[in-house]
């Protein structure tokens, strides 16, 4: 598995790097096959360290914690059982899913774009309906089956999830998390 260790303005040492490894290792191997990299940034915020760490599966899953703590071993640790939980979870969840990927998720590349929001007063009207775009992203679209889907989405925290539905040939579907609480799935015809 590829590291990255790094802080933002702040020095990581030698001896929070190998710590860092050895326990992360420990906590992938346990649940996860294969993991492909982990990205573990450390950062201050106030008085608290703040790590933040992202592992890459290469069932194309992606697990992601956050901790702070007032010591920067404490905020490591305390994302390194977050990661533990969530990998413990979902491995539970394969398990009573019967499904075992033998091959690593297939990701077609996108272009995601961020768009300017409309401060404009009610009565006015705008200049032109073209938007404004202020940043362009490259982003990437699995194939996954739509349990898989709703799995990275809740692994991920993340509000919505586009995909390429490996039931439907490849068609692009989105899952999202509704403000019930259920999940919502969009299947185009």
């Amino acid at each position: 598995m590829r590291y990255q260790i790094s802080g933002k303005q702040i020095d990581i040492g030698m001896a929070l790097q190998t710590h860092v490894q050895n326990e992360l290792n420990a906590v992938v191997q346990k649940y996860a096959e294969r993991p492909t990299d982990a990205n573990v940034t450390f950062s201050k915020d106030a008085h608290e360290y703040v790590c933040e760490t992202v592992v890459h599966l290469s069932t194309g899953l992606t697990a992601q914690a956050r901790a702070h703590e007032t010591e920067i071993y404490a905020a490591f640790d305390k994302c390194a059982d977050k990661m533990e939980k969530q990998l413990r979870r979902y491995k539970r969840r394969l398990k009573d899913h019967h499904r075992d990927r033998s091959q690593p998720v297939e990701s077609l590349g996108v272009s995601a774009y961020v768009l300017a929001s409309e401060d404009h007063a009610e009565d006015a009207e705008p200049e032109s309906l073209q938007p404004m775009i202020i940043a362009e992203i490259e982003a990437k679209v699995p194939s996954l089956s739509v349990g898989e889907a709703v799995m990275q989405m809740e692994l991920a925290g993340a509000p919505v999830l586009v995909f390429r539905n490996e039931g439907r040939e490849g068609s692009v579907n989105i899952v999202y998390r509704r403000e019930d609480g259920n999940v919502g799935w969009i299947d185009p015809s």
